[in-house]
């Protein structure tokens, strides 16, 4: 049977720009179809990763320079510097992602077309353009990736108040004096820890009686110091019962109720900022007229190789669920990519690197201390702390700490859990030693750049072998095995 093209893919985002790349390379002739009729990228480059990091990269900036060179007369960064200046540099680096993409799928000759893509059967979508009509593409092998969406908050919540979210708060005109975040994942946080840099007394009200439960319990320590000097205020196991203005304080109220407690409290603040987890993107795509299964929450359901029930239908991305990073998106579109068209490529490794772009950021991979300590695995524990690293003293920076989790009985690198500046970076170090069952003693062996942060691994790695060996004891043994 003859088809339009080779593969069809519905949603630009990480997993569906890369699934195109990879294919363009097979010789594949490939069309894009995304839904946003100004860019490319989907949420990936223009509402979600990209701007947010590029907020945040300004944010510290600032953050860094008020460290360095003091607080004039004790003023707060959104006296001297204005949103205004951020966006701009934001736009700026959007503008230049969005040209990248789209010359990247030029050169490759990977076919794009703007409008809202609807599956008619397993070999053709319907594609709705601006102008009310609509095309039909064929294709042998199709690819949903068409993202999530945050999910809004409940229409009882809202009295008449604007409550944003990560795609309208960036387009704010001015730095807020006080904000308050809704929500204890991820995004909450890094979100408030950009704004209190920026000046902006942050209040974070987290529904959960926890927050981002999975971090090393030291990491989190440390965060946790690092949200209290910058006066973040936390509440858990929080109910929120109304969000209203007050004209006559011109202010908006939150009202909000915390589990076990009667009391009703109120908190005046400029803005609220909504996070409530986010919904894929599967409303009228037409999986139904395919039998393409989901989840209860909606999330298509995948094969290891990212097939759904469908031979000629895949899908990767946000779209199927966890871990919803871009940086696994990328990886399942070309996996997803071999699978179609028969070229043989590895899984997705078990251990898969999270980063969190908090100010400082956090990054691990592989088991923390309390999951050995649940498994009956015999671990020692080396750590650096940023203040006892040379570069972080040339950048002023003395928050921070790296944390190697390995076998006290082999030295086997088992986990590495980063909190503070490039941790983000540096959790690549560990994760190639990891990926080749290596063990701490390779950050002794080998030269590391100094003065660099991946000096805190030799830190690390010799705090660690004390540990086992206790201190004073000479290393001629530990090495030669």
């Amino acid at each position: 049977m003859s088809f339009d093209y080779d593969l069809i893919i519905i949603g630009s985002g990480p997993a569906g720009f890369s699934c195109a790349m990879q294919s363009s390379k097979f010789d594949k002739k490939v069309l894009v179809i995304e839904a946003n009729t100004d860019h490319l990228g989907g949420t990936w480059i223009n509402t979600g990763t990209v701007p947010s990091k590029a907020l945040r990269e300004a944010a510290k900036t600032i953050h860094r320079y008020q460290a360095q060179f003091g607080n004039e007369k004790g003023q707060r960064p959104f006296v001297k510097f204005r949103m205004e200046d951020l966006l701009q540099y934001q736009k700026s680096i959007l503008e230049s992602k969005n040209k990248k993409v789209r010359e990247d799928l030029i050169k490759n000759e990977v076919d794009t077309i703007s409008g809202f893509g609807r599956l008619i059967d397993e070999n053709s979508v319907e594609v709705s353009l601006t102008d009310d009509s609509k095309k039909i593409f064929t294709a042998d092998k199709i690819l949903i990736s068409t993202g999530s969406s945050p999910k809004p908050p409940s229409k009882n919540l809202n009295n008449g108040s604007e409550i944003l979210n990560y795609e309208s708060i960036l387009n704010l005109t001015h730095i807020p004096r006080r904000l308050v975040v809704i929500g204890g994942g991820i995004n909450a946080f890094e979100y408030a820890t950009i704004f209190s840099s920026l000046g902006t007394r942050v209040t974070i009200l987290n529904d959960q009686d926890d927050y981002l439960p999975y971090l090393d319990h030291e990491i989190k320590d440390q965060l946790h110091q690092s949200i209290e000097r910058k006066q973040i205020t936390i509440f858990n196991s929080v109910k929120v019962k109304k969000i209203q203005n007050n004209d006559l304080r011109t202010c908006t109220e939150v009202l909000f109720k915390v589990a076990g407690q009667d009391r009703l409290q109120v908190i005046e603040t400029e803005h609220v900022l909504y996070f409530g987890g986010y919904q894929p993107n599967t409303i009228d795509i037409g999986l139904e007229k395919v039998g393409v299964e989901t989840t209860k929450e909606g999330f298509i359901k995948v094969s290891k190789n990212y097939k759904t029930k469908s031979d000629s239908i895949y899908a990767a991305g946000d779209v199927i669920g966890f871990p919803t990073l871009a940086s696994v998106s990328f990886v399942q579109g070309r996996l997803a990519a071999c699978d179609m068209f028969g070229i043989p490529a590895q899984e997705l490794p078990a251990d898969i690197p999270y980063g969190i772009y908090t100010i400082p950021e956090i990054a691990g991979i592989g088991i923390t201390e309390q999951d050995a300590e649940k498994m009956d695995i015999d671990v020692t524990i080396g750590r650096a702390f940023y203040k006892n690293i040379t570069q972080a003293d040339l950048a002023h920076i003395d928050e921070g700490l790296l944390k190697l989790v390995f076998s006290s009985e082999n030295y086997k690198l088992l986990g590495v859990h980063i909190i503070g500046e490039g941790a983000t970076d540096l959790i690549h170090l560990g994760q190639s030693v990891m990926s080749f069952g290596g063990d701490i003693r390779y950050f002794i062996q080998h030269v590391l750049n100094y003065p660099s942060y991946t000096e805190a691994y030799r830190i690390a790695a010799f705090n660690g072998v004390n540990r086992v060996h206790k201190a004073g004891v000479k290393y001629r043994n530990i090495l030669e095995n």
